[in-house]
């Protein structure tokens, strides 16, 4: 309730404080708990030019991966509350995760502050063009003649690639076996080189691969088609139920920052997310630049946790 309160103070209490603090006094640091590649890569990339214009510092991309997102995700966490690193988070990694492997080191929704929301994107489901099946509703029967044969990659255990995975074999009976990465790029190396067979993922790291052939849509999963693949029908159309499974990245920051920080940063992104440019950006990369502010945030990371908790105990995923 404090940090709610921070939040949603007037601007006019606020301001004096605002304009007295010399923030940002030096460059930002956006850490990234993936390697580079994937699309909490591509959202932090997404803002860093304007975003940096805008603060009068540069803003710069830091690379932390490992441990399923932990290790990027405690170094924010640890970080001086100051405004000058902050984390550009996965919806895998702040809400999955915690489905699966509860709070033990930490909790997103207690030990980071939300600031806004970067981009959201359904998700493509994907196969090896070695797989004879061009929609989701050929690639079930085929898994179902060949139960236990094809593998799925994910970004780890609990990644919405995981979590997603495991709803569709729930919800139509195939055998699919899960093989865990450490990241998106790794997960798209072995897909490429037919290792796995079938994936999940947002549509900015593998574009451009339907385009050369090298991998094949099958299915999109938001109730419309996606901009950037009209031509894949969506789950529904095949006669699928919706899985609810954005991808979506938000900006966080370490418990402690001042509330005047989180105010300014959160009214930047989105004056950034609106431009025109950041906007052409995100669409051609197959994504959408989506602003929404803390209280949202906070919000949806409630009640995603809450859904993909249940799933976890229907599915009895275990952690690692």
């Amino acid at each position: 309730m404090r940090r709610r309160g921070l939040l949603a103070a007037p601007a006019l209490l606020l301001a004096p404080t605002a304009r007295a603090q010399d923030w940002p006094s030096r460059p930002i640091t956006l850490i990234v708990a993936s390697p580079a590649g994937g699309g909490t890569d591509f959202a932090a990339r997404l803002i860093t030019e304007p975003l940096g214009q805008r603060l009068g510092q540069s803003v710069v991309v830091e690379n932390r991966p490992g441990g399923n997102g932990a290790i990027g995700m405690l170094a924010a966490i640890r970080a001086r509350p100051d405004g000058h690193t902050l984390l550009v988070g996965y919806s895998g990694t702040l809400t999955g995760k915690p489905a699966v492997e509860g709070v033990a080191d930490y909790d997103p929704a207690r030990d980071l502050l939300p600031v806004a929301q970067i981009t959201n994107s359904p998700q493509v489901m994907m196969v090896h063009p070695s797989v004879p099946a061009r929609t989701l509703t050929e690639f079930v029967a085929h898994a179902k003649a060949n139960p236990g044969k094809l593998n799925y990659g994910s970004s780890g255990n609990g990644s919405l690639h995981h979590l997603g995975c495991e709803l569709l074999k729930l919800r139509t009976g195939i055998d699919i076996v899960h093989v865990p990465y450490r990241g998106t790029g790794e997960t798209i190396s072995d897909l490429l080189a037919g290792r796995i067979q079938f994936y999940m993922n947002s549509p900015p790291p593998v574009l451009a691969f339907f385009k050369d052939g090298r991998l094949r849509p099958v299915a999109t999963t938001g109730e419309e088609r996606h901009r950037a693949l009209p031509e894949v029908p969506t789950m529904i159309e095949q006669g699928f139920a919706p899985i609810p499974i954005d991808s979506w990245f938000p900006l966080l920051a370490p418990v402690g920052t001042p509330a005047p920080t989180l105010l300014r940063l959160q009214e930047e992104l989105r004056t950034v997310l609106a431009e025109p440019l950041v906007q052409r950006r995100a669409a051609e990369a197959g994504t959408f630049a989506a602003f929404a502010d803390a209280d949202a945030v906070a919000t949806r990371m409630r009640r995603e946790t809450m859904a993909w908790t249940d799933v976890v105990k229907r599915v009895g995923i275990k952690p690692d």
